[in-house]
């Protein structure tokens, strides 16, 4: 999964460098074709050489097999699960985006652009087929099929993003014990330790309720997360020990910001807008969990 979201953390950062070189041109009413034929070749190089990388880096260090799928639907409390459909649904996001800057017609964006986290993250699928280390899973498929879905549904019944989907994260005492496993430093930790990773949807309230005085930016967010995971499975033996890992699952529920919804006249700030409104906004949260605990967070990352 670690690979899935630093590659679309890259992809939001590539956007946004090219974004502030083009600052000042707002998507094209009509077919720009320049516009569209850089964009079509940049991804299409960028996911190539990703692909590329990836196999000759990362699956290189592994036993090739022939093709094999695999069920780990019960590993992680499905963590790694919505980490698919998080990574499928904000590529997809991005990849209509591109497509509306260039003029392309609605139509095109969703069928070209909004299935670009799928392409990409089945591609990745069927290289994990080949490896003995992992194997096709067919959990991780239907996950990113859900994650476009999402984007795609929304589009074709309100021509909006009504609910987005949302990552937050906070370090926790879990990856000092296996850093190895759940990383070592900030980032590696925000990539691979699933105990402080929350995946949310974000709703936009104004959307639904539209006469009402609620503020255009204002979202209801509902998350969910898992604790005490060291391992896939709940099964952890080191040095002939077995180890408790405790797990629980936790839901949330808190306020967000939309930040898409704020208005501005700086094409500057939409594009960071745009942006970061893939990390949920912290703020008070009120936390479930399977254990029938209830907890009040001032602040939740």
């Amino acid at each position: 999964m670690k690979r899935f979201l630093l590659f679309l953390f890259f992809f939001n950062f590539l956007f946004s460098l090219v974004a502030q070189q083009n600052i000042f041109f707002k998507p094209s009413d009509t077919l720009n074709t320049k516009r569209r034929n850089a964009v079509v070749i940049s991804e299409a190089t960028v996911g190539g050489l990703t692909l590329l990388g990836l196999n000759q880096l990362w699956y290189s260090d592994y036993e090739r097999s022939k093709f094999h799928t695999i069920n780990d639907n019960s590993e992680w409390l499905q963590m790694d699960k919505l980490g698919h459909v998080f990574s499928a649904y904000q590529l997809g996001s991005f990849g209509a985006k591109t497509l509306k800057w260039s003029g392309v017609r609605k139509k095109d964006q969703l069928l070209y652009g909004a299935t670009l986290g799928f392409s990409f993250l089945t591609a990745v699928e069927i290289l994990d087929g080949f490896s003995s280390e992992w194997g096709f899973s067919w959990g991780d498929f239907t996950a990113n099929t859900a994650g476009t879905g999402l984007y795609i549904g929304q589009e074709l019944l309100w021509k909006e993003q009504r609910i987005v989907m949302k990552y937050s994260f906070h370090r926790t005492k879990y990856a000092s014990q296996r850093p190895d496993k759940l990383g070592n430093g900030f980032l590696e930790e925000a990539l691979k330790d699933y105990n402080g990773q929350t995946y949310w949807l974000s709703a936009n309230l104004h959307s639904f309720l539209p006469d009402t005085k609620i503020p255009k930016w204002l979202n209801l967010a509902i998350g969910y997360g898992g604790e005490g995971m060291l391992s896939g499975d709940k099964t952890l033996i080191v040095d002939n020990n077995l180890i408790n890992q405790n797990r629980k699952r936790q839901f949330y529920i808190s306020l967000d910001v939309d930040l898409t919804k704020i208005k501005t006249n700086s094409e500057l700030l939409k594009t960071f807008f745009s942006v970061f409104n893939t990390i949920k906004i912290p703020f008070p949260t009120v936390e479930f969990t399977d254990k029938n605990s209830v907890k009040l967070h001032p602040i939740y990352f």
